[in-house]
């Protein structure tokens, strides 16, 4: 049996990551609902960039970037002002600004998964967050905001595996070549 001291430490310590987890939970409760909502993997996804061709796209996974980071996700370019789609249907979580992605929209949909569009020139007037999207619908357009401001206009587009722990991202490349060429494929006869 441990001495008191270390029992009443081992407490201490449960009950704050008890704690922790309940704070951490309460703060992102309406991303957990949602996540809980689309819980099961896309059948079939919408290329996010309007007249892209899927089977186009090649992979720059964990190509080395600047500061010592690795790309987490799919460069796929073209001409500024093209639309940007939802790639799934999903609840936009988030409509903002940060240094990397410039303008950037955050989806939780299908997968789980967050869907991150990035570098956009501008967001869909109509887009709001909390609201639900469809599959297709307009988040906003092709652009180079951010850490992208040098480069050709075009989306970063990452996709993150909800985990217990933390958001994965994974390559985003062979889930679109796969579920938008199935999609545009027809019926199997």
């Amino acid at each position: 049996m441990a001495p008191a001291p270390r029992r009443w430490l081992f407490r201490l310590v449960f009950a704050s990551l008890l704690l922790f987890t309940c704070v951490k939970a309460w703060q992102h409760r309406r991303l957990i609902l949602d996540a809980w909502s689309f819980r099961h993997e896309p059948l079939e996804m919408e290329m996010p960039v309007k007249g892209v061709a899927a089977g186009n796209l090649v992979s720059t996974f964990g190509a080395p970037r600047s500061g010592g980071r690795q790309h987490r996700g799919a460069d796929i370019f073209a001409a500024k002002g093209t639309p940007v789609l939802s790639a799934t249907r999903g609840v936009c979580q988030r409509i903002g600004w940060d240094s990397l992605g410039g303008k950037v929209v955050w989806v939780v949909g299908e997968g789980p998964a967050l869907y991150y569009y990035a570098h956009l020139d501008d967001w869909a007037v109509d887009l709001e967050e909390g609201e639900a999207v469809e599959a297709g619908q307009v988040l906003g357009y092709v652009g180079n905001t951010g850490n992208a401001r040098t480069t050709p206009a075009h989306l970063h587009f990452g996709i993150y595996k909800l985990r217990w722990l933390h958001p994965s991202a994974v390559d985003p490349v062979p889930l679109l070549k796969q579920k938008v060429l199935a999609r545009h494929a027809g019926p199997v006869r």
